[in-house]
C-alpha cells in the first residue's frame, strides 16, 4: 500500500506579527513598527508659559535702559514737583482704567467679571509699549474676551465699537471745548497747510480704495469681512437697547479724554505750569486728535504734538517739555512695571 503522508497542521487564524524591519511591516528596515504620536510634553508647555510671563518684564526693562536720559530727567523734575498734585494725577490715572473698563463692557452684550476686566485693562497699558496704535491693548483685550468664552467675531466687533465710541466721543468733547473757549485761535499756527493736507488725504483715499478693491476681488476675504460687519451691527443695536450698556459705553468714552486731560493739568500744576484747566485740556484734545492715528508706540507722536500745543498756548518750551515728560511718566512709565507684573500674572493664571 502506498504510504500516506501526514497532512500539515492547520494554520492559526491569527497571523504572527511581522518582524521588525520586514517587508510586510510597511516600515523601513531598522526603524521598527510605527507608534502613536506622543502628547506634547508638559515641560515644554511650562517653558512656553514662563517665556510669555517674562517677556513683558524683559521688554519693560529694555525700554527703560534705552531711554535712560528721559527717565532720569523725568524723575529729577518730578522729585521737585508738588506731591499732592502728582497724587491727584495718579488717582486720575487709575480712574482712566475704570472708564476704559466701562467702555469695554458697554461695547459687549455679554456680562464680564468686573475685577478681571479692570485688571486686564491695567495690564493692557503695558502691552501698548510694544505694539503701536493701541494694538497691544486690543490684543490683550481680545485674549481676555476669548478666555471668557466670547466668540471671536463678537469679541472683534466689540473692539471695533470701542474704537468708534472712543474716537467719536473725543471728537465731540473737542468740538465742545472749541466752541466754549476762545483759545482755539492760538491753534492756527499748528494747523497744517494745503501742501501737507492734500498728500495725507490722497494717501488715505488710496488706502481705502485699495482695501475696497481687495475685498471685491479676493473672494475669500469677502465672506469673513461681511460676517464681521453683520455681527458688529447686530451687537451695536443690541447694546443700544440696554440703558446700562449705553451709559457705560458713551459715558466712559466721554470721561476718558476729560480724565486724561485733567491728569495733564495736574502734572502741569505740580510743575508750576500757569495755564488754565480749559487750555490744558484743549491742548491735549487737539494734539491727540491731530496725530492720534500715527502708529508710534507709547504715544510718542502725541507727546511731540502736545509739547508744541502747550507752547502755542503760552507755556515756556522747557516747562512744556517737562509737563509732557511728567505726564507720560505718571500715566505710562510708573504703571509699566506693575502692569507688566499683572500681565505676567494673568498669563500665568491662564486668564489671557
Amino acid at each position: 500500500m502506498p504510504s500516506v503522508s501526514p497532512s500539515p497542521p492547520p494554520r492559526s487564524r491569527t497571523a504572527a506579527p511581522p518582524a521588525a524591519g520586514s517587508a510586510d511591516s510597511g516600515d523601513p528596515p531598522g526603524t521598527g513598527p510605527r507608534t502613536a504620536a506622543r502628547p506634547p510634553s508638559p515641560l515644554g508647555a511650562r517653558r512656553l508659559r514662563l517665556v510669555l510671563c517674562l517677556a513683558p518684564l524683559l521688554l519693560a526693562g529694555g525700554w527703560a535702559v534705552v531711554n535712560r536720559p528721559v527717565m532720569y530727567e523725568g524723575v529729577r523734575r518730578l522729585l521737585a514737583a508738588d506731591p499732592w498734585w502728582l497724587l491727584a494725577g495718579a488717582g486720575l490715572t487709575v480712574l482712566n482704567c475704570v472708564a476704559a473698563s466701562c467702555v469695554r463692557q458697554g461695547a459687549l452684550p455679554d456680562r464680564l467679571p468686573p475685577g478681571l476686566l479692570l485688571a486686564s485693562q491695567f495690564a493692557a497699558g503695558a502691552a501698548n509699549h510694544v505694539l503701536p496704535g493701541g494694538l497691544g491693548a486690543h490684543a490683550v483685550t481680545l485674549r481676555f474676551l476669548r478666555g471668557r468664552g466670547v466668540p471671536a467675531a463678537r469679541a472683534t466687533a466689540s473692539i471695533g465699537l470701542y474704537s468708534v465710541a472712543k474716537s467719536g466721543a473725543k471728537t465731540v468733547v473737542l468740538l465742545v471745548f472749541l466752541a466754549a473757549s476762545p483759545a482755539w485761535r492760538r491753534l492756527g499756527d499748528l494747523v497744517p497747510d494745503g501742501r501737507t493736507v492734500v498728500p495725507v488725504v490722497c494717501v488715505t483715499g488710496g488706502v481705502v480704495a485699495v482695501a475696497g478693491v481687495l475685498l471685491r476681488v479676493v473672494r475669500p476675504l469677502w465672506r469673513p469681512v461681511t460676517g464681521l460687519l453683520r455681527t458688529a451691527l447686530a451687537d451695536a443695536r443690541e447694546v443700544h437697547t440696554r440703558p446700562a450698556r449705553v451709559v457705560a459705553l458713551w459715558g466712559g468714552a466721554v470721561a476718558m479724554p476729560l480724565v486724561q486731560g485733567t491728569t495733564l493739568a495736574c502734572v502741569g500744576a505740580a510743575l508750576g505750569l500757569e495755564l488754565p484747566w480749559t487750555h490744558v485740556v484743549l491742548a491735549y484734545l487737539a494734539a491727540g486728535t491731530a496725530v492720534g492715528a500715527v502708529p508710534a508706540p507709547g504715544g510718542l507722536a502725541v507727546d511731540a504734538a502736545l509739547g508744541w500745543t502747550l507752547v502755542a498756548f503760552g507755556s515756556p518750551p522747557a516747562l512744556a517739555a517737562a509737563t509732557v515728560i511728567g505726564y507720560r511718566m505718571l500715566t505710562d512709565w510708573v504703571p509699566l512695571l506693575p502692569g507688566s507684573l499683572l500681565l505676567s500674572a494673568l498669563i500665568r493664571a491662564k486668564v489671557l
